[in-house]
């Protein structure tokens, strides 16, 4: 057994796991549910290289939020954070190359990473960190943009943007400006969010659509607008998290401030409207509960109910958003987390993955959101569900 294996199973006796089969939500864990969770993912996989049984490694921006959601309790056990740096250093070698990462796919979803490693930099300093973090910058330099300015989403999707892309590289960016005094680049994360919002918002419903094409030419794309059809409940919740996030970096005086905490408040007073009203939850496609085939997604819940939490801590949302977030805790605990016999949860219905094109080809239909399989403890799941159970101190 390894130290870091020794260590979890520690946490897990300590957190005084109860064995019950079923649902869970009338029978919390002795800890909070942040730990209780964070405690069940270090007891599945004592490396999260290993996570969910991955088939392959390599540098992975889900596998790396779920570190930054455990790292957040690095302040009650120092596990916590080791187990995060842990999967950064399999990776990062002494000289500061990135295992498995090519700059030149111009792949968002790398740059998600990079905020474990400013962290990781901070703490202790060493050179590695940094000379890593800095190819990312590199990559984000020279990505490939719409005629607009808009990143592409990756190199193999030129003129796309996706929702995704903006919580993959805009908490990054400014965080990197405001930890390394380079305020250029609040202006690239202001105009990398004005514009997907501008290309991508809905006007009747306040929603946003997953994804916009400038070009015009995918066949999931509205050929008039460029924009996808469907209203997809993780990719509204990317962008939420990300702008809560964007906010904690930049300054009070900047420019644009006041913009995005605007288009934060409208994308939430939207959400609130289609959440379910039984269920207190949201469901895969979001504006349409009713139709066949659709379901209650965790992962976005979880994501909408973070944003709505943190955003009224820090003034963005009235407080009304803050007892808003209990209540979908509330159901998300109800709706998707299952204790097992070994007393550890699972949380349940969660979308593995949806995407736009690609071989083979991903036509952005109703049927295909609703088709995509749907993963218990995926990480984008469960990291959602740590921060959310944080920030409402359950």
């Amino acid at each position: 057994m390894t130290l870091l294996s020794a260590i979890c199973s520690a946490l897990l006796i300590l957190s005084g796991c109860h064995a019950i089969s079923g649902k869970s939500g009338e029978n919390p864990p002795s800890k909070s549910w942040a730990e209780q969770m964070a405690i069940t993912v270090m007891q599945r996989a004592d490396s999260l290289v290993k996570y969910n049984n991955a088939k392959s490694v390599k540098w992975q921006y889900d596998i790396a939020f779920l570190g930054q959601a455990i790292d957040r309790l690095g302040y009650l056990n120092p596990a916590y954070s080791a187990y995060m740096q842990s999967y950064i250093d399999y990776f990062i070698s002494d000289d500061g190359k990135i295992k498995t990462y090519k700059l030149e796919d111009y792949n968002l979803d790398n740059i998600n990473p990079g905020k474990n490693l400013i962290t990781l930099y901070k703490r202790t300093a060493s050179e590695k960190y940094h000379t890593a973090l800095l190819q990312l910058v590199q990559q984000l330099t020279n990505q490939p943009r719409t005629k607009t300015g808009g990143f592409w989403h990756k190199k193999v999707y030129p003129w796309q943007m996706w929702l995704d892309g903006i919580y993959m590289s805009a908490p990054f960016m400014a965080q990197y400006a405001r930890e390394f005094n380079d305020d250029k680049w609040f202006d690239t994360v202001f105009h990398q969010i004005t514009l997907v919002y501008s290309k991508t918002l809905d006007s009747s419903t306040g929603l946003l659509y997953h994804a916009w094409d400038e070009s015009k030419s995918q066949a999931w794309c509205n050929p008039e607008t460029g924009t996808s059809r469907i209203f997809w409940s993780r990719g509204i919740g990317w962008f939420t998290m990300a702008l809560v996030d964007v906010l904690d970096y930049v300054p009070e005086n900047y420019h644009g401030r006041d913009s995005l905490i605007r288009i934060f408040r409208s994308v939430c007073n939207a959400l609130l409207k289609v959440r379910d009203r039984e269920k207190m939850v949201w469901y895969q496609v979001i504006n349409q509960p009713d139709r066949p085939g659709n379901y209650p997604e965790a992962s976005g819940s979880c994501m909408f109910t973070y944003a709505f939490a943190k955003g009224a801590k820090k003034g963005y949302l009235p407080q009304k958003f803050y007892k808003e977030a209990l209540k979908s805790f509330r159901g998300i605990v109800r709706e998707f987390v299952v204790t097992g016999n070994d007393g550890l949860p699972t949380l349940t219905h969660i979308c593995g993955s949806c995407g736009l094109g690609g071989n083979p080809y991903r036509d952005g239909s109703y049927t295909y959101y609703v088709s995509e399989k749907q993963i218990d403890n995926d990480p984008k799941g469960v990291a959602s569900f740590i921060l959310a159970a944080i920030e409402l101190n359950q």
